[in-house]
């Protein structure tokens, strides 16, 4: 190894030791610090990352029959003021353009923490009558929300998303459209993340500003904390009442839309990181990797050997480019120990070994990623002939591999308490997700957060009734909520 390789390695903390995750996202090169407090520059990586599950998510939408728009950034001041409560929930957050070309504007302009102001103030020209509902739109874009503490995908001033924003004609409609897109983020999550769920019904003290209801889906990271993965608002006629999205209804009577919006952001790719990586770096789900398979050549020492290596380094490539995200380590310059270090650190599900010794062999040397193992991973010699298929297979095994793995973890961070000197004893040691008995007052909810820190992360949608006594002030309680520490 070289003295860059060790260096490569040492350099980054220990799974469990402080600063592991940001340094992990700096020698991966997925983002990287930009000069705007709060910002990050998403690199080529990462964002090769954030296309991948775009397009994995984005094939969701579509097949419900959602189609993409654009829409923009600017929020006049008297848009945003319209529904109070919404501008109520985000004023702390907003930023504010108030001078442009060299001059003072007369009216504010919030930069969007969201879209529900000016994409409503479009519905209330489009929809005139009950033939143009329902309005099925998603976009992708940025937005901004001014944060106090700021993480890399996790918490940033800006950062990138879609968002959904539908109209409909009655509310049944509107519920059900709400409850598909949470099913649509629990699938796509888990499905392509390997990232287990819960879903379920936010409180009233956690919902959207403007929402009638907010359901969610939490995830609970390595550290005992939740991460909120993906939410979908039934906005009822809040926002039709506010920016007057009305249509004639088939009896002739004017009536208000019922909507929804919901969204899933780059934190998304966060939760992916801290999930599954380990003290190697990066171990990403082969679904939405950048790259599926490394090929490193071994070059040898004699000229015929280095081009017997190229060429069939060559001729892997292109048999595998049909089925797999491949890509060669060309490099001539960096030792195997080296390469062996980075593409671990990269994540990237499988490396193929290819020396003079293979190619004599006609095989290759698999080594997966997700191996625990990862000082002495297992090696593995696959003939050419055979290589596509175990290729497949191998990373549809490390993709379930990964999720029972994470499912596991969870369960086994996953607490009942029935006291809140026990629920504090939880928070304050191991943490993790907690079910306890509420009994619906903010009140209790207030002095749950107060005493531990931990929020109602959701009620979740499939808990079973169960007769109890809230754990603050002992009132009576049908079901348990959900709670943890979130970041």
């Amino acid at each position: 190894m070289t003295a860059r390789g060790k260096d490569f390695v040492e350099e980054l903390p220990g799974r469990h030791e402080e600063g592991w995750y940001a340094a992990l996202i700096a020698k991966a090169e997925l983002a990287d610090y930009s000069p705007v407090r709060g910002c990050m520059v998403i690199r080529p990586y990462g964002f090769a990352l954030w296309e991948n599950m775009q397009a994995l998510l984005d094939k969701r939408f579509k097949a419900t029959g959602h189609r993409n728009a654009y829409f923009p950034i600017f929020v006049p001041e008297s848009l945003l003021l319209r529904e109070a409560e919404h501008v109520e929930g985000f004023s702390p957050q907003v930023a504010w353009v108030t001078e442009a070309g060299g001059e003072k504007l007369d009216e504010r302009l919030a930069i969007r923490p969201t879209s529900e102001a000016i994409i409503g103030t479009m519905y209330s020209k489009w929809v005139q009558s009950w033939r143009d509902l329902p309005i099925l739109i998603n976009q992708w874009a940025n937005v901004v929300r001014w944060e106090k503490r700021t993480m890399p995908f996790l918490r940033t001033t800006e950062f990138l998303w879609q968002e959904g924003h539908t109209a409909h004609r009655a509310a049944d409609e509107a519920q059900e459209e709400t409850m598909r897109m949470l099913e649509v983020y629990r699938d796509f999550v888990e499905t392509e993340l390997a990232l287990p769920v819960i879903k379920g019904r936010k409180s009233e003290a956690e919902k959207f500003p403007g929402a009638d209801a907010t359901y969610t889906i939490e995830a609970l990271m390595p550290g005992g904390r939740a991460l909120q993965s993906g939410t979908s608002h039934f906005l009822g006629q809040n926002f039709a009442r506010a920016f007057d999205i009305s249509f004639q209804d088939l009896d002739g009577e004017r009536r208000l839309a019922w909507t929804t919006s919901w969204g899933l952001s780059t934190r998304v790719i966060g939760a992916t990181i801290l999930e599954h990586g380990d003290d190697g770096g990066l171990v990403l789900p082969p679904r939405v990797a950048p790259v599926q398979v490394a090929i490193l050549p071994i070059w040898g020492g004699k000229g015929a050997d280095r081009g017997a290596v190229r060429d069939a380094a060559e001729r892997l490539q292109r048999e595998l480019s049909n089925t797999t995200r491949v890509e060669v380590d060309w490099s001539e310059e960096k030792q195997i120990g080296w390469k062996h270090n980075e593409w671990t650190l990269r994540g990237v599900p499988i490396r193929l070994e290819l020396g003079p010794r293979d190619i004599a062999s006609e095989q290759a040397i698999l080594v997966r990623r997700d191996d625990p193992n990862i000082g002495r991973p297992e090696k593995r010699a696959v003939p050419w002939t055979s290589l596509a298929g175990t290729i497949g297979r191998t990373l549809e095994d490390a993709q379930s591999g990964l999720f029972k793995r994470a499912l596991a973890a969870r369960e086994a961070q996953t607490r009942i308490s029935n006291t809140l000197d026990e629920f504090t004893q939880i928070m304050d040691g191991p943490r993790g997700f907690i079910r306890a008995h509420w009994c619906g007052a903010a009140v209790c909810e207030a002095r749950i957060k107060e005493k531990t820190g931990a929020t109602i992360r959701c009620l979740p949608l499939d808990e079973p009734a169960e007769e109890g006594t809230c754990i603050v002030d002992g009132r009576s309680s049908y079901a348990r909520a959900l709670f943890a520490r979130a970041y």
